[in-house]
C-alpha cells in the first residue's frame, strides 16, 4: 500500500508539472526548420494548459509574420528572442480592415481590440529580447502588443507601431516593462492596466499624445514611468502631450524622466469634447517628479490640474508597492 501511494504521488506530481504534451520545459522556434517548430503559435499551442512550471520558447532570428496569441489558459510562458533587432514578430491588421470571415462579435472588420500582432492573455508570461511590430502604417488604430494577463513582464524589447501601439487592456492586471523601446503616433501607450515602465525609451513619431490611460476608479495605480526617456523622431515633432485621459480616472506618473523639447509646456491635455466623459480633468491624476531635459526642466506652465510630487511621496511608487507585491526582477 505504501509503495502504491508513493507511486501515485510521483505520477500525480509528474503530470502536474509536465509542461508540454511531450513533457518539455524548453522549445525552439526557427524558420529554417532547425528548431522544434517553424512558427511561434505552434510552440505556444504545445504548452500544457494551466502549466505550473515555466516553459521557455526560444525564437531564433527571423521575421515571423504571425498574429500570435497566448490564450488565458496558457500561463508561465516566456517568449525569448535570440537577437532583439533580428527576432521580429510582425503583422499588419488595423481597425476597419476587412476581417477574414466574421469574429465572435459578428463584426466583419477588425477593431482596435482585435488588431494586435501579439496578444498575451495568460498570467505570468514574459516576452524578452525581440521586436513586436504592427506594420499597417498610419491607417488608424493598429496595435502591436495587447496584454490582458496578470504579471506580464516585457524586457529588452522593441514595440513598434503608429496609433495605439501598446494596449494594456485589463484593469486590475500588472505589467512591467524594462529597457524597452516603444514608438508611435497617437495614444500609443493606452489602457486600464497598472504598468510600471523602467529605463524605457518612448519615441513620438508625430505631434500628438504619448499616453491615454483608462484606469479604473478602484485601482490605486495606472501608468508609472521611472528613469525613462521621451524622444521625438525628428525636429518636425515639436508639440507632444504627456497624456490625455481615455476615461475619467486615468492615472499617469513620470518620475525622473528625461523629456525632449517636443513635450509641450502645459504637459497634459484634458481630452475636451468627449460627450460620454466630459470634464475628465476633474478626476484624473497626472503627476511628475524630477522631470528633466528641455521638456521637463521648467514645469511652471503645467496645467493646474496636474501635480508635482514631493520627495516624501516617492515611496508610494516603489516597484513592489505599485505592482502589489509582485517582483518581476526575480
Amino acid at each position: 500500500m505504501k509503495h502504491f501511494l508513493t507511486t501515485l504521488l510521483f505520477l500525480t506530481t509528474f503530470f502536474l508539472t509536465a509542461q508540454t504534451t511531450d513533457n518539455l520545459f524548453a522549445l525552439t522556434v526557427a524558420q529554417d526548420g532547425s528548431g522544434d517548430f517553424k512558427t511561434i503559435q505552434e510552440a505556444i499551442n504545445k504548452v500544457r494548459d494551466h502549466a505550473e512550471m515555466r516553459v521557455v520558447i526560444t525564437i531564433k532570428a527571423g521575421t515571423y509574420n504571425e498574429k500570435v496569441v497566448i490564450p488565458s489558459f496558457k500561463r508561465n510562458i516566456t517568449l525569448r528572442g535570440t537577437d532583439r533587432e533580428k527576432t521580429i514578430i510582425s503583422y499588419d491588421d488595423y481597425s476597419g480592415k476587412p476581417f477574414r470571415g466574421i469574429d465572435v462579435t459578428g463584426n466583419e472588420k477588425y477593431s482596435t481590440y482585435t488588431s494586435y500582432t501579439l496578444l498575451v492573455q495568460g498570467n505570468d508570461c514574459s516576452v524578452e529580447n525581440l521586436t513586436i511590430q504592427n506594420t499597417a502604417g498610419r491607417v488608424g488604430q493598429a496595435v502591436a502588443l495587447h496584454t490582458e494577463g496578470d504579471r506580464v513582464a516585457v524586457k529588452n524589447c522593441s514595440i513598434l507601431g503608429n496609433q495605439d501601439t501598446l494596449y494594456l487592456a485589463k484593469g486590475g492586471t500588472r505589467n512591467y516593462f524594462e529597457n524597452c523601446f516603444i514608438n508611435g503616433t497617437t495614444d500609443f501607450i493606452f489602457g486600464a492596466a497598472t504598468a510600471y515602465f523602467y529605463d524605457c525609451t518612448i519615441e513620438s513619431l508625430t505631434n500628438s499624445y504619448v499616453t491615454a490611460a483608462s484606469t479604473y476608479q478602484q485601482d490605486t495605480y495606472g501608468f508609472v514611468f521611472v528613469d525613462c526617456k521621451l524622444t521625438a523622431k525628428d525636429e518636425t515633432v515639436n508639440k507632444v502631450f504627456l497624456g490625455r485621459p481615455w476615461r475619467p480616472y486615468a492615472q499617469t506618473v513620470f518620475i525622473n524622466t528625461e523629456m525632449g523639447s517636443h513635450i509641450v509646456p502645459e504637459g497634459w491635455n484634458p481630452w475636451k469634447g468627449d460627450k460620454n466623459f466630459p470634464d475628465k480633468e476633474k478626476t484624473v491624476y497626472y503627476a511628475e517628479f524630477g522631470s528633466k531635459g528641455p521638456g521637463g526642466n521648467d514645469v511652471s506652465k503645467r496645467v493646474s490640474w496636474s501635480y508635482q510630487l514631493k520627495k516624501a511621496e516617492l515611496k508610494k511608487y516603489d516597484l513592489n508597492i505599485v505592482l502589489n507585491g509582485w517582483n518581476p526582477k526575480k
